[in-house]
């Protein structure tokens, strides 16, 4: 059943939303657990949890669908290479290098505004006019927010090399975003997720076995199990779910600019975590991406 126009755009903005936010806890996450797990590491079995999660809801559909599914594999291998094993796997190694909020900010701010051109360019979505406002006033908000108010900071700001890998990050994800609105119509959206996300484990199931073999034992805690279901399950199973549904109701371009959202969320996470102040630098920063994604889902 179609959703009418005007509720498939306020439902594709409330699972927007939810997913962004859900989302922005993996940053902490990664930077907080990066002594305990090796980065390679703790992608697999993030995507081996919710691998399995989902096996037993589409198991049973996936047998059906499977003659598309092996008609379209390189399609599949490439989604799960860029949304599932590079993505995530990039953030965790970066979390090694750089702060949590580099994290944040380079990997959500670059990846809306590489998915806008790429699905300008590969899918012939239109650029409106209101939306590349919308775009850049959501910058401005990010870049108030890097620079802590005074824009004499970003001269600073330099790449490290964690910093780097988060940019290769942002850089699949966008590939990915772009490649959702070209899923198989036959394919059902449970089956899509079920197939990337056992090939994207797959696909790390070497590196997996590599980094074992030259790391530490890994030291088992049940708050490490906790992470793991939280990746697993809440930032990977129903996070993307909810977020190929917002790319279906929204447009893979005018979804992406909700990723402008993680950073901020981050921030306020790290705020409530840490009991750091806040000030009116989130304040301001808060009030121009929120007013830059309502400019950029403006219908005029």
């Amino acid at each position: 059943m179609t959703l009418p126009a005007k509720k498939q755009v306020y439902t594709g903005i409330a699972v927007a939303l939810l997913a962004t936010f859900i989302w922005s806890w993996n940053f902490v996450v990664a930077r907080g657990i990066y002594k305990q797990v090796p980065p390679v590491t703790l992608a697999f079995y993030r995507w081996l949890t919710a691998t399995l999660v989902i096996l037993p809801f589409a198991i049973s559909s996936f047998k059906k669908e499977w003659p598309v599914i092996r008609k379209s594999l390189p399609f599949f291998i490439l989604a799960a290479a860029t949304g599932i094993s590079i993505f995530n796997t990039f953030i965790y190694i970066g979390a090694q290098y750089t702060t949590a909020i580099n994290l944040a900010l380079i990997g959500t701010t670059s990846s809306p505004i590489l998915s806008v051109l790429f699905a300008a360019i590969i899918l012939k979505e239109k650029i409106s006019g209101m939306r590349a406002i919308g775009m850049l006033v959501c910058i401005a908000g990010i870049l108030v927010l890097l620079s802590k108010g005074d824009f004499q900071n970003l001269l600073h700001f330099h790449f490290t090399k964690g910093d780097a890998w988060v940019l290769g990050a942002g850089l699949a994800f966008a590939v990915y975003n772009t490649m959702v609105r070209k899923k198989p119509a036959a394919v059902s959206p449970l089956n899509f997720l079920f197939v990337i996300f056992a090939l994207g484990t797959l696909l790390l199931v070497p590196f997996y076995i590599r980094e074992t073999v030259q790391s530490p034992a890994i030291q088992w805690e049940i708050s490490t199990f906790g992470i793991i279901l939280y990746l697993g399950v809440g930032a990977s199973a129903i996070c993307f779910w909810i977020w190929n549904m917002a790319i279906r109701n929204l447009g893979a371009g005018r979804a992406a600019l909700f990723g402008n959202l993680i950073p901020l969320f981050s921030t306020l996470e790290a705020i409530l975590l840490l009991g750091e102040a806040v000030n009116w630098v989130h304040g301001l920063s808060f009030g121009l991406v929120i007013t830059g994604l309502l400019l950029a889902n403006l219908r005029k």
